[in-house]
């Protein structure tokens, strides 16, 4: 058996899969976010180790567990102060707040060294948090042993073993090297060695063995960011191919057989040699589509009603666009003063035309860092879905009807969760390679096609997005 386990940004899930690549079980612990409305957006990490208990209990079956692959949001910076120790009957550890891939307070400091490196860095990754940490609360920073992100903590917490995981050979202008650190001023023994995915992290101690009910001396094989697994989850192992990972936010990668030189995306190796590939993160996706629901006062409502609301309204919300920046907005625009902006309203406009209007302007957002894609070089024949979002039809239709493309979902949706099984059973030599082990595990389930009605609609709403931004991109900076 395999355990996977994703800590995502509203939850946190695991799965127990067979040789075969059958979900044997699943269990899921919701997630709570902190905000202090000044940017910050941080998590406690103590809440991931009651949920990775809660996890753990919720299985039958865990003797028979023989490896354990860790996925996570990120960039996500966990501050992590001594190591893991027993308190009463459950795993603990001293540890500041996590910051979230939604924080963004590191602009300063993002913008600095990007100077320095002569590449563009978001003030969500790891190294302009970690300087923004060490300049703000510097007790805090000095306080740290490490700085790991979401995955790399659970793992350190099973196997006392601190790796950072480098997601791609090529990736390393995302993160640090001891010379950046030396350049601005932080401490190089704080960040962890790196490894890559499928590299062995360390073995499940026997003090995480005992209080989780795991078998001793387990292997911890790495997985890395959420993104990256939910690639080989839906089997985007051929050029053409993309995967949507839709939740919080939104991650579209596609599958190419070179680089594209474009600095509004992410260009790195490809999980399955010789690819590359080619990325876009989209901020605040399934967030908004939460916030809109809590703004209308529907809070109390399931997504399901949501999009049941969404779907009795016209398509093109009579007019009203909406530009999903809420939290700044990285590809393809990399703008984080961006600010979500609703344009076109009347008094006709309803509750409906808003919230429907949310889930256009997300699906927009994906549709521009595909264009991007096509406008660089790239190929995108069809998208693969996965997250909880890909459970609604109506959202995925929506996302074929603006992308003009064909989108299917597999028939496990948990991507992240699929993904690190893959990784698991081609670390154990089940598989020769993980081009062979995603064909062979993932499978297909629905396709979506666009429908040829919406196509002048949706140009044209397309359109608009656009020109928005670019007529009122200046009067953020300005304020």
């Amino acid at each position: 058996m395999i355990l996977s386990i994703d800590i995502g940004t509203s939850t946190c899930k695991a799965a127990l899969f067979r040789p075969d690549g059958t979900m044997e079980d699943m269990v899921k612990v919701p997630l709570a976010l902190v905000s202090d409305g000044n940017g910050s957006q941080e998590a406690d990490p103590r809440m991931w180790v009651d949920a990775l208990h809660t996890l753990c209990r919720g299985f039958e079956g865990l003797s028979r567990v023989r490896a354990i692959v860790v996925s996570g949001n990120g960039p996500t910076v966990v501050p992590v102060n001594g190591s893991p120790a027993m308190c009463g009957d459950q795993l603990c550890i001293e540890t500041g707040f996590a910051r979230l891939w939604l924080d963004r307070r590191a602009v300063l400091e993002a913008e600095e060294i990007s100077r320095i490196t002569g590449t563009f860095i978001d003030s969500s990754f790891t190294l302009p948090q970690v300087l923004h940490l060490f300049r703000t609360r510097p007790e805090s920073y000095h306080r740290a042993r490490w700085f790991l992100s979401s995955c790399e903590f659970i793992n350190y917490l099973l196997t006392q073993e601190a790796k950072a995981i480098l997601h791609a050979s090529d990736g390393i202008r995302w993160y640090w090297t001891e010379d950046l650190l030396d350049a601005v001023g932080l401490d190089a023994r704080k960040f962890p060695p790196f490894i890559h995915p499928g590299d062995l992290v360390g073995m499940v101690t026997d003090q995480a063995a005992h209080v989780l009910g795991l078998p001793r001396d387990v292997p911890v094989f790495a997985a890395g960011p959420d993104f990256l697994v939910s690639i080989l989850g839906c089997a985007v192992v051929r050029p053409g191919l993309v995967c949507d990972r839709a939740g919080t936010s939104e991650g579209i990668n596609l599958c190419t057989e070179r680089p594209l030189g474009d600095d509004r995306l992410m260009t790195y190796r490809h999980p399955v040699a010789p690819y590359h590939n080619v990325s876009g993160i989209i901020s605040t996706s399934g967030k908004a589509i939460e916030w809109a629901g809590r703004l209308l006062g529907v809070r109390a409502a399931s997504y399901d009603e949501l999009y049941t609301l969404m779907g009795e309204s016209p398509a093109g919300c009579g007019g009203v666009l909406f530009l999903p920046y809420l939290q700044g907005e990285r590809a393809p625009i990399w703008d984080p003063a961006a600010k979500g902006v609703f344009s076109g309203l009347s008094l006709a406009t309803g509750k409906g035309e808003l919230l429907r209007s949310v889930a256009e302007g997300t699906c927009l957002a994906i549709r521009d860092v595909i264009e991007v894609m096509e406008e660089s070089g790239g190929r995108v024949e069809s998208l693969r879905t996965t997250g909880g979002p890909s459970e609604s039809s109506f959202l995925n239709q929506l996302k074929a009807d603006i992308t003009g493309r064909a989108l299917s979902v597999p028939k496990i949706p948990e991507a992240e969760l699929v993904g690190s099984m893959v990784i698991g059973l081609t670390a154990l030599g089940e598989y020769a390679s993980l081009a062979e082990a995603a064909g062979h595990l993932v499978r297909m389930g629905r396709t979506y096609e666009p429908r040829k009605e919406y196509r002048q609609l949706y140009d044209e709403l397309f359109a608009r997005y656009r020109e928005t931004y670019r007529c009122v991109r200046d009067t953020w900076r300005e304020a």
